[in-house]
């Protein structure tokens, strides 16, 4: 078939572009775990494969274009936060709590290094090296913000970034080759370590107990929740999942009106974020489903 027809003319029908972005996802997934594709894939991460494909077929193929799609809009304003409340919803906050304050501190550590790490390597780099970043600040910290997001929360909290602080798609496709290097080398050193790390907490003569604890803990925890669902269940998870986003649709429906009175004020302290619906709809998604993980809706979380 000859695609340069279709460069000019993309296809604009939603359900043909779901339909082929499904497809790709399946046909990664797929060819992933069989044992002809190890090599390839020991090179090329799946993760980035699933962002790098439907991205070529955008551009320069001009399979379709993503402008003229509403899927984009739907995946963002629905999907994506009924995804923030389910996970979120299986969080084990006592669990953590009991890891101690040396746990807590560590993971706050690390929180603030993630986010100030980027920009203090990129102002080196600059000094440095000035022609190598090529993109003005105000570009920068933005898309420095979905990687953050990404190491932080997952992919989710990454797309919210991006569409939050508006990165622009190519930036974007910049920032997501970042995250899956980065992200797959520093995963080969934790591997390395978790092979030996009763070896060196031996030598160090630390006290792991409570992540030990913690671990046995949930691994008990979801062996007894987990079970084949029914479709009550399906419908009970998804019935959780979309009140949620319902609520924080209409929540943010109503604060975003409140804040844009004083939006003179909160452009002059940059703090223009909060006039965005869509951060108010992720803040409060979020926020149902730490409250959720507090009660039995927890245990949806096995099916």
């Amino acid at each position: 078939m000859d695609l340069f027809p279709l460069i000019k003319n993309p296809i604009t029908n939603d359900a043909a572009i779901f339909g082929i972005l499904m497809a790709v996802l399946g046909l990664v997934f797929y060819t992933s775990h069989l044992r002809s594709w190890q090599g390839f894939y020991r090179f090329m991460p799946a993760i980035l494969l699933c962002y790098f494909i439907p991205a070529l077929l955008r551009y320069p193929v001009g399979l379709f274009d993503p402008e003229q799609s509403q899927l984009y809009f739907m995946a963002s304003r629905y999907l994506l936060p009924a995804s923030l409340v389910l996970l979120c919803m299986g969080i084990d906050f006592k669990g953590i709590v009991n890891l101690g304050p040396k746990a807590l501190i560590m993971f706050l550590a690390g929180t603030v290094g993630i986010i100030l790490g980027g920009p203090i390597a990129l102002l080196l780099t600059a000094s440095f090296l000035p022609d190598v970043v090529a993109v003005t600040p105000d570009e920068l910290w933005r898309g420095l913000s979905t990687v953050a997001g990404s190491w932080i929360g997952g992919g989710a909290n990454q797309t919210a970034m991006n569409e939050i602080y508006e990165v622009s798609d190519t930036l974007f496709s910049s920032m997501i080759v970042v995250d899956v290097v980065v992200a797959n080398v520093w995963m080969a050193f934790l591997l390395y370590g978790a092979g030996i790390s009763d070896d060196i907490d031996r030598r160090l003569k630390a006290d792991n107990s409570a992540i030990t604890d913690l671990k046995e803990r949930v691994k008990n925890y979801s062996a007894r929740i987990m079970r084949i669902p029914t479709t009550t269940d399906l419908f009970v998870l998804l019935g959780v999942a979309f009140a949620a986003v319902g609520i924080s649709h209409l929540f943010a429906d109503f604060i975003v009106p409140r804040f844009e009175l004083v939006a003179d004020t909160l452009e002059d302290f940059r703090m223009t974020s909060l006039l965005s619906k869509f951060f108010w709809l992720i803040v409060i998604a979020t926020t149902i489903g730490v409250v959720l993980s507090f009660t039995r809706a927890r245990q949806l979380e096995g099916v």
